[in-house]
């Protein structure tokens, strides 16, 4: 195998593989390398219904060699480092991998480690995470054990990938819970980092109807920071009247966690990142731990072009690059269009004319057969695709998200005709 491509890629999830396939359909003489190390490919955003018992998860995964394009090489290592002044990628495996264009789209990362306890009593005790999905099937087996009491549902005061997520299953679950005869004798809070249940005003009005009618209990600029899972008592981070930083704790029954989410360490002390705050430019961060404790590490992208802004030759899209918009699946199916129109137009020595404008999607689960479909821009406009008003739950959105969209992932999205 050749360790030198026109265009090498790191990461091999929807936005690596969606761009090898329209790159090629572009070109099919291109010589693309990607470097991934995993065997599995999932659809993560299924794992909502997996918790809700209406999706196997069996059905979100596949092998990784078979939705690689034909035509591009798979490397099966870690990306470990760049050295973008000599075009080189490095591999934990030691080897070095050149290219004359690099698309970065490596993921976002789960950041356990930043509530005490969480990971060890995960699948444990009524406490779950549809963020993985070894554990996603558990969400839907506690529900089912759930006989009333306390729940609870988190949200972090990062950006995650699929923000709606938290919600999401919070719904679903408190309309189980209402089929079930058990809603009148559950409490269901929601313990947010953020500010607001939705940024997008349109949308957040009808959320705001959907927690009364469950009975949701809101508590914003609440951040959880550990969980003792034997007590099963979880602690939030917030401030009291005063400005003042205080802990304060909430027993529960049940409790679906969604976790702190940042870019990987090995991006995160990569050239390639916005720079940690801490640290000046003749001072790179050579080690994680070195990191500021808030630093979240994106890939320093225009966000228009999703060009790099230090080297022209660099691109990035996906849950790692630093576009102010939704983290979504929807949001890389309009990101990789311009990016692969821009790196050739790069290539051929053309000016970069195509322009993302921060399109992000997020069907909103309401309830089993309800959806709230939400579409916007970077300045939390709506975007919407159909001609009726998407704010209202409806039958047919929930069934595209539980039949159409798999179908046009796996068949459509990877295969870069959609």
């Amino acid at each position: 195998m050749s360790n030198k491509f026109e265009i090498l890629i790191v990461g091999a999830g929807n936005a690596g593989i969606s761009a090898a396939s329209q790159l090629l359909i572009k070109d099919k003489s291109l010589n693309i390398g990607i470097i991934d190390p995993s065997d599995k490919h999932y659809y993560q955003p299924a794992w909502t219904l997996v918790g809700g018992g209406e999706f196997d998860v069996k059905d979100t995964i596949r092998p990784m060699k078979d939705v690689i394009p034909k035509g591009v090489t798979w490397i099966k290592e870690h990306a470990a480092a760049f050295q973008p002044e000599n075009n080189l990628v490095i591999t934990e495996e030691g080897n070095n991998y050149s290219y004359d264009y690099l698309i970065v789209a490596p993921g976002i990362q789960l950041d356990w480690k930043k509530i005490k306890g969480a990971k060890e009593w995960l699948g444990k005790n009524g406490i779950t995470s549809n963020y993985l999905p070894e554990i996603a099937s558990k969400t839907w087996q506690f529900a089912q054990e759930f006989k009333g009491g306390k729940a609870l549902f988190t949200n972090p005061n990062t950006p995650i990938k699929c923000g709606g997520a938290p919600q999401k299953i919070m719904y679903l679950l408190s309309d189980f819970f209402r089929k079930k005869g058990i809603l009148s004798k559950s409490e269901v809070h929601f313990y947010s980092g953020g500010g607001v249940i939705f940024g997008v005003k349109k949308y957040a009005e009808t959320l705001n109807k959907v927690l009364k009618r469950y009975g949701i209990k809101t508590h914003f600029s609440h951040n959880l920071v550990e969980i003792d899972g034997e007590n099963k008592i979880a602690y939030f981070e917030t401030k009291n009247a005063n400005g003042e930083v205080e802990i304060i704790s909430e027993k529960f029954d049940f409790i679906h966690i969604t976790p702190p989410q940042s870019a990987p360490d090995f991006i995160k002390i990569s050239p390639l990142a916005i720079l940690d705050p801490n640290q000046s430019a003749n001072n790179p961060c050579l080690d994680a731990a070195n990191l500021s404790p808030n630093f979240l590490g994106w890939i320093d992208v225009d966000k228009h072009t999703l060009r790099h802004v230090r080297y022209d030759n660099i691109f990035a899209c996906g849950d790692s690059a630093n576009t102010p918009n939704a983290k979504t699946g929807a949001a890389i199916r309009k990101q990789v269009p311009v990016l692969v129109s821009n790196l050739l137009s790069a290539k051929n020595g053309q000016t970069l004319s195509a322009n993302y404008t921060g399109y992000g999607s997020c069907p909103l689960i309401t309830g089993y057969g309800k959806l709230v479909l939400a579409e916007f821009d970077y300045n939390n406009e709506p975007m919407e695709t159909f001609p009726f008003d998407q704010s209202k739950e409806r039958w047919s959105m929930y069934q595209m998200k539980k039949r159409v969209l798999p179908w046009l992932y796996w068949n459509k999205i990877l295969k870069g005709t959609a």
